[in-house]
């Protein structure tokens, strides 16, 4: 399978199967163009036939000399040689023995805080009562969560743990406590905790600072964009004050403490800031150098959700601010933006290619008292309970269904250019707007294919200054 497009001046022809990526001249993205309906469909092209070339030839005469096609033909030529042109899918071969795979888990997501001191407007977790209580995590709870996760995760030795909210900081001591006894029990069970933490800022402070700076591998700081937009989605509790006053502050101190470990703000567009961009360069200008802005999703029947009108304005979007990336790196003064970084070098593994992020196998979420759940986005939903650190993962028909999740099992990603960089998508959005986890989000996929575009365009264009 072939995806062609032009960005930014660019012709870039994209080899599906294999990952290869190529930036060609016109002559060469005709030709292909012209090549694709025949050479896509042999088990294993190889050489290019003459009456294909006189096709090409005879279709391309009237736009390019016959040395120019005939240069063409020939890198074309090489490209398909060197299996990296119209190649076959070799992934789906693999779908058989990775459904057999054993099951380990390797992430938890702890719900530390069902609670929350902000109260934004588009929160899918109900400012923290995730469709329940109000609830802190004991130790205790937290503690067993930890000893599951290191009997069921096998030989994997690198684990994570994502402390989660709510607000986590509204159980700052019980975080600290698990971060100890998960560090007391590293040597003995031969494991190494990368603990991470999200949080919206409001209670931060240098004890927690230092604390995060000594032992969290990541730290995602919550925060919208500019101060009106931030503002109107992301309130105090009360309704006074501005919540964006009291974090950037903080937010700034923090960023420039981390003194290059891993953090990055986290921000939402909603139809409300349809211009995100300017939050993107909002960050990068307020000394933030890694940053990510996602779009809500959200029922189509809020005000602020994002719908189908709303998108070629989204990734008209999506291109100003990839052309501003590219400008910035270039001036010396670039920034991360997590859509854009991107891997060209046939990584990551088969299996994260096929299923994602491995929610409700590999990644599990933990409530306050101690169910489990695939992810985040389904905690509350009592049909996806999967057990508890209690009594383990009962049901594992909802584990075999999300094992089972890859994009083969996705009628719509079959056919996708994105498939290997997207790995199928969202499972929760699927399920929230189709009621299976192996649909997909229509408007999140169409903004994902743009943002994979835009971050191979990046890599062309800041190619040419090496």
């Amino acid at each position: 399978m072939i995806h062609q497009y032009r960005n930014n001046g660019y012709n870039i022809v994209m080899d599906v199967a294999s990952g290869s990526v190529h930036v060609v001249d016109d002559v060469a993205y005709d030709a292909i163009a012209l090549l694709e309906p025949k050479l896509g469909e042999l088990e294993k092209p190889e050489k290019l036939s003459e009456e294909l070339r006189a096709r090409v030839r005879e279709q391309l005469a009237a736009s390019f000399s016959n040395q120019k096609i005939n240069e063409a033909l020939g890198e074309i030529q090489e490209l398909v040689d060197a299996g990296e042109l119209f190649t076959k899918d070799i992934y789906q071969e693999y779908v058989t023995e990775f459904k057999k795979r054993k099951t380990v888990v390797k992430a938890l997501c702890l719900h530390v805080a069902h609670d929350c001191n902000l109260g934004c407007r588009y929160c899918f977790a109900e400012e923290g009562e995730y469709h329940g209580r109000r609830a802190l995590m004991s130790f205790e709870v937290g503690k067993k969560a930890l000893d599951f996760l290191i009997a069921n995760s096998g030989n994997r030795r690198n684990l994570e743990v994502d402390f989660f909210g709510g607000e986590p900081l509204m159980n700052w001591d019980v975080v600290k406590q698990l971060v100890e006894y998960g560090r007391s029990k590293e040597e003995a069970c031969g494991k190494h905790f990368r603990f991470t933490l999200t949080t919206n800022g409001v209670l931060l402070n240098d004890e927690i600072m230092e604390f995060c700076n000594r032992e969290m591998s990541n730290v995602v700081l919550s925060l919208d964009g500019r101060r009106e937009v931030n503002d109107f989605m992301r309130p105090t509790r009360n309704g006074k004050g501005s919540s964006y006053d009291i974090i950037v502050p903080k937010f700034q101190k923090f960023a420039k403490s981390r003194a290059g470990k891993d953090y990055y703000v986290r921000g939402t567009f909603t139809r409300c800031n349809l211009d995100f961009s300017e939050d993107v360069k909002h960050f990068a200008d307020l000394g933030f150098d890694q940053m990510s802005v996602e779009p809500v999703v959200a029922p189509p029947e809020e005000p602020y959700a994002i719908r189908e009108e709303d998108l070629p304005r989204i990734l008209e979007e999506y291109d100003k601010l990839a052309l501003e990336y590219i400008k910035r790196k270039k001036e010396g003064r670039g920034f991360q933006f997590f859509h854009f970084m991107i891997d060209l070098s046939q990584g990551p593994c088969v299996a994260k290619r096929l299923s994602g992020c491995g929610s409700g196998t590999e990644y599990l979420a933990v409530t306050p008292w101690g169910d489990f759940y695939p992810c985040h986005q389904f905690v509350g939903q009592e049909d996806f309970r999967m057990g508890s650190v209690d009594e383990g993962i009962i049901r594992t028909d909802i584990r075999d269904e999300f094992k089972l999740c890859n994009v083969y099992a996705k009628e719509r990603c079959r056919d996708c250019f994105a498939r290997f960089y997207c790995s199928g998508g969202c499972a929760a959005n699927s399920y929230h707007f189709h009621g299976s986890i192996t649909d997909a989000y229509e408007i999140g996929c169409e903004m994902q294919k743009k943002r994979i575009e835009c971050a191979i365009m990046i890599q062309a264009a800041l190619a040419e200054e090496t």
